[in-house]
């Protein structure tokens, strides 16, 4: 019964996290879509973040309404106004970064995001590290391969393993084809110096996130209305920075379809629905667990490309996949082994403290 809980206490963020980076995915693809139709990453952050909030505040009135919560207080406030403000710069410094930059390096500097959610998490002492434990050895380790593997789908491409999948149709075929375009950005000249670096600066404020959203967790563990909250003061932040990046008023009018789509899906579903599965995966299981899992939206935007689009799969995506899932199950078992040695620890604090003077006596 114990190992059976274990599985389902472990299966189930799993397959949420996973869910929640197919969203991403999804969105990714809409957004380039999107970007080539006209629609400004200004313009898009922006809307965002209002419907966000409305979503929050129909799913707060909704489910807690008759719960009774603890106060909300100024740190609590304080906490969840630095959370969005990572949030928001995060996101306006990577699209610039990508700008100045390439997708390639993008998605290249993203997948240190566990690397520096490991680093933030011991230095804050969220994560217990013990170097001659096993289990910390595993979610090192296993962090390295996981980012290594990244880098290798990235970076090496290699002979097709499988070939573009014939029973594809034109019209799919030719609409893949667009949003495999390379990205072409307003500026020019492209400085991938200072592209590089605003890309790892939101880098580090995605993982600083993640340990604010830890110590929010334990103060206040109700991610509905914290995400509310988050997700006001990411509005009340974001807007007047896109307005002054975006003031031509005719780019916020939503004139293609896809930019409407891409809009609605952000705001209503793919964004409430990662913040409130990331809060509550670093509430479950800390802020290391769920950064783990960012470079798996590479390989499931290969499996997607292959399945729906008829993508060729080439052999640097399958090493490079092989190299991450390997790193992300030694990640995901050295978490279970800690916490194995965490219930471990706490019986045998039970026993000193109760039952073993019985025996004694």
């Amino acid at each position: 019964m114990e190992r059976r809980d274990g599985v389902k206490e472990l299966v189930l963020p799993t397959m949420a996290m996973v869910a929640a980076e197919t969203s991403s995915v999804v969105l990714g693809i809409l957004l380039k879509a999107a970007y080539f139709k006209g629609l400004s990453f200004f313009v898009f952050i922006a809307y965002c973040y209002m419907l966000a909030t409305l979503v929050f505040l129909l799913l707060a009135s909704f489910f807690n309404r008759k719960a009774v919560l603890p106060p909300l207080k100024f740190p609590l406030f304080s906490r969840i106004f630095l959370m969005a403000l990572l949030g928001s710069s995060a996101q306006i410094t990577a699209y610039k970064g990508l700008e100045l930059s390439s997708p390639t390096l993008s998605s290249a500097i993203s997948n240190i995001i566990p690397v520096f959610t490991f680093i933030l998490a011991v230095s804050f002492r969220v994560e217990k590290v013990a170097f001659r434990s096993l289990s910390t050895r595993a979610k090192i380790i296993g962090t390295m391969i996981s980012v290594f593997g990244a880098f290798v789908i990235i970076f090496y491409k290699g002979p097709k393993v499988i070939s573009s999948l014939t029973w594809t149709s034109s019209s799919s075929s030719s609409s893949y084809a667009l949003l495999q375009k390379p990205m072409v950005f307003v500026s020019s000249e492209s400085n991938w110096i200072l592209g590089g670096f605003l890309l790892a600066i939101a880098s580090l404020l995605v993982s600083f996130g993640y340990i604010i959203q830890s110590q929010i967790m334990k103060i206040y563990p109700e991610e509905i209305t914290v995400n509310f909250f988050c997700n006001l003061f990411g509005t009340i932040i974001s807007l007047p920075i896109c307005l002054l990046g975006e003031p031509n008023l005719s780019s916020w009018r939503l004139s293609s379809s896809v930019a409407v789509v891409t809009v609605l899906y952000s705001g209503l579903f793919a964004l409430p629905f990662t913040f409130l599965i990331h809060i509550w995966g670093v509430r479950l299981k800390g802020p290391v667990f769920v950064a783990s899992f960012k470079p798996t939206q590479i390989v499931i935007a290969i499996v997607a490309g292959a399945i729906f689009f008829g993508e060729a799969v080439l052999l640097g995506s399958v090493i490079g996949s092989i190299f991450l899932s390997t790193g992300l199950y030694c990640v995901l078992w050295g978490k279970a082994k800690e916490e194995e040695e965490m219930k471990d620890d706490e019986s045998g604090l039970s026993t000193i403290n109760g039952r073993l003077p019985l025996l004694q006596s």
